[in-house]
């Protein structure tokens, strides 16, 4: 006998007192809106697949992402080498699927560096106020005021800009304000509620108020933010490798491998094309997905409870 669809009418007992309607979960009303619209859903697949892909990158991929092959150069797509090989013979599907893994060091390292910073930054200014608030929030002004492509530039060409970890330091510092100014604005609305004020009159310390009170009631819009960012500081590293200051080689880059590209766009399209086309669909993937938590979290998008 078939299961009956649960109401969500009240009920009415037998003295007449109406019932509230059964609540739903939160966790079945984040996942009816998240995985219940097909574009969400598809950027949740990509995602996990580009996960997957970066993991298993040593058991999947069929050959050694830098080691050269001069004699099997510039190969079109075959049975042995399935997207071809790059000018020095290289396997591009091997160095794609190794690409993944820095791709998604760099975005998460950058991405939660600028958010631990930007967060204790907007917390001070909007818990303190004051000269504080000024202080930090013309700081702010002043970073975003810069383009970050140029941002990102000044500081990896500083720093003599060629590793790993230079080029997170330089995404994740151009991150900072919008970090900074979300936490901020969102930090001012929270710190007007009761158990904010209740707080500060037990004698709570501002920095217990800071972290216990104020800050996991401002933090989930921040995670639309970081999900988000992922794929800007992925657009912002494949940019720094295309211009050669970002990741060097032989590393697998995907930045790397479509400035490697560009020069045999006429004869060899796949070396550069096919590296665009998995950054272009690990933005859309984590966009989607920063999409799609937004509106599952936000009552007034995710429809009716």
């Amino acid at each position: 006998m078939a299961e009956k669809p649960e109401s969500s009418t009240p009920s009415v007992d037998a003295m007449g007192i109406t019932a509230a309607p059964p609540r739903r979960s939160e966790w079945r009303r984040f996942s009816r809106v998240f995985f219940g619209r097909k574009l969400y859903l598809i950027g949740f697949i990509i995602v996990v697949i580009i996960f997957l892909a970066a993991i298993f990158a040593p058991l999947i991929a069929p050959y050694d992402p830098i080691k050269n092959d001069l004699p099997s150069r510039l190969q079109n797509p075959s049975t042995e080498h399935w997207l071809g090989t790059d000018q020095l013979g290289r396997d591009i599907l091997s160095r794609i699927i190794y690409g993944t893994q820095i791709s998604l060091i760099i975005g998460f390292s950058a991405v939660f560096s600028s958010a631990i910073i930007g967060a204790l930054m907007g917390l001070a200014a909007a818990h303190f106020g004051g000269w504080v608030f000024a202080v930090i929030m013309r700081v702010a002004d002043v970073l975003m005021a810069l383009p970050a492509i140029i941002l990102m530039m000044l500081i990896a060409g500083m720093m003599k800009g060629g590793g790993i970890w230079i080029v997170v330091f330089a995404l994740s510092f151009g991150g900072i304000a919008p970090m900074c100014r979300m936490m901020c604005g969102m930090a001012l609305s929270v710190k007007q509620n009761d158990y904010v004020l209740a707080g500060r009159a037990i004698g709570m310390s501002n920095w217990r108020i800071m972290l216990t009170q104020i800050f996991p009631n401002a933090f989930p819009p921040l995670i639309v933010g970081l999900t988000m960012g992922i794929g800007g500081v992925v657009l912002g590293e494949a940019g720094l490798s295309f211009l050669g200051i970002g990741v060097q080689a032989p590393t697998p880059s995907w930045g790397g491998m479509v400035m490697d590209g560009q020069r045999f766009l006429m004869t060899n399209p796949l070396i550069s094309t096919l590296p665009g086309v998995a950054i272009m669909l690990l933005v859309f993937g984590f966009n989607m997905v920063g999409d799609g938590i937004r509106d599952a979290i936000d009552p007034r998008l995710r429809g009716v409870i």
